[in-house]
């Protein structure tokens, strides 16, 4: 099932109406959305050469690699598929915070994708803006117009309403120009590394999976409250020629006016 939320107000920057597929638990989210993605790559390898998707940390997006590292292992033709990432702690690769890590345990490591279609952002390096610019030149190496333009990417969303590590009240929020930079977030590890808003945005496809009843305030504020950016980062992921989908538990769904469901009271 998929519910259609009223659009968050009129702007023409807003585009298109985010979708909320709502499923009773992560594991009937991460297998749904799983076979799902397996559709979005056949379709991007069926006009374009290769399949670009951007890969997240967390707890919703651990359980979908773990349906595409199982059951779905042999539905994709890994070696034509490019793997990136939306954010990075800026930790060592084998650190247990570290999103490349959840990945590699959760995904790479059984999966037939080749290491070299396998772009981790560096967290190696001394300086950590080096390593923003260094992940960009990456990207660059990939993609040949103004901006990238991704074929999926996956995200998170954070119960302060943050999504990569665009962080509430960061100056990188408001980033235009930069696809890739180092940021400082309230929690620890702070030093860490973030695709833009105007990168995410150019994709062709954005999901956010999201699970947990500590997320339906969140969720709740940036699909019905539409709360600015700065305050709220998620609700600035509006793709400008793309869709945005909304996959979520019911725990996290629970601040939602779905079908069958009786109506909430307005956002404080």
């Amino acid at each position: 099932m998929t519910e259609r939320l009223p659009a968050r107000g009129n702007a023409a920057a807003d585009q298109l109406t985010p979708a909320v597929r709502p499923f009773p638990d992560v594991a009937s989210l991460a297998r749904a959305a799983a076979h799902e993605l397996c559709g979005v790559v056949a379709s991007a390898l069926a006009i374009r050469p290769l399949c670009h998707v951007v890969l997240s940390g967390g707890r919703a997006p651990r359980e979908l690699y773990r349906a595409l590292a199982t059951d779905f292992r042999d539905e994709i033709p890994w070696d034509r598929v490019h793997l990136f990432w939306a954010d990075e702690r800026y930790v060592p690769a084998d650190d247990p915070r570290s999103n490349y890590r959840l990945s590699r345990e959760a995904l790479l490591d059984h999966v037939p994708v080749p290491q070299q279609n396998v772009h981790p952002m560096p967290t190696d390096l001394p300086d950590a803006e080096d390593a923003a610019e260094a992940y960009a030149q990456i990207l660059r190496a990939h993609f040949s117009g103004p901006w990238p333009r991704f074929d999926l990417v996956l995200l998170g969303l954070g119960s302060d309403g943050h999504t990569a590590s665009l962080f509430p009240g960061s100056r990188a929020v408001a980033e235009k120009k930069r696809w890739v930079i180092s940021v400082r977030a309230p929690v620890k590890p702070s030093r860490r590394l973030t695709l833009t808003l105007p990168v995410i945005n150019r994709a062709r496809m954005v999901w956010f999976l999201v699970s947990g009843a500590e997320k339906a305030s969140a969720l709740r504020r940036v699909l019905v409250g539409s709360p600015a950016p700065q305050r709220c980062p998620a609700a600035g992921v509006r793709p400008i020629n793309g869709v945005a989908t909304w996959w979520t538990d019911a725990a996290a769904a629970s601040g939602l006016r779905l079908p069958g469901r009786p109506p909430h009271p307005p956002l404080p």
